[in-house]
């Protein structure tokens, strides 16, 4: 199956937090990196009294249920010293949210596929349209359409 997982971090060594988690991500059992978008700098978004944000998207290919998936990325969240603590929004050191899985549809108290704010975010839509500007993401739209529907004020693209 074809999964998209974005990444964001705006504590420590962002930039380093990404490119590990990106290794981690090409190290899951029997899972193949297809590819991986350019990071971008991005002002927060829901809690905006705290750093801005370095963001990218990775595309997989995983035999991994979204369930397994998920609780793979909680682990490598884990190992990076991130301690959800029930605050939304608020600063981490490493964020990775499962944001569509080719032919899943998922609702349930753990996760919901695909990603229900997928269509309100930049700092999603940008990297996830470098790697996927065709994707159709049910019930919300075509990810370049999507783009170009939101304020991408504030983003940068990072060398």
């Amino acid at each position: 199956m074809r999964a998209y997982v974005a990444l964001g971090s705006n504590l420590g060594d962002s930039r380093q937090q990404l490119f590990r988690a990106i290794a981690a991500l090409a190290s899951l059992p029997h899972t193949r990196m297809l590819a991986h978008s350019h990071i971008y700098r991005t002002p927060p978004w829901g809690v905006h009294d705290q750093p801005d944000f370095l963001n990218a998207v990775v595309a997989l290919e995983t035999p991994l249920a979204p369930h397994d998936l998920l609780d793979a990325l909680l682990e490598i969240e884990r190992t990076a010293g991130r301690e959800r603590n029930g605050e939304r929004w608020g600063p981490r050191i490493l964020d990775l949210d499962l944001l569509h899985v080719a032919g899943e549809t998922v609702n349930d108290e753990r996760l919901t596929l695909p990603h229900p704010h997928l269509s309100e975010r930049a700092f999603v839509l940008l990297p996830l349209n470098e790697l996927a500007p065709e994707l159709e993401i049910p019930g919300q739209g075509r990810v370049a359409d999507l783009l170009r529907a939101v304020d991408t004020q504030g983003c940068e693209l990072l060398a």
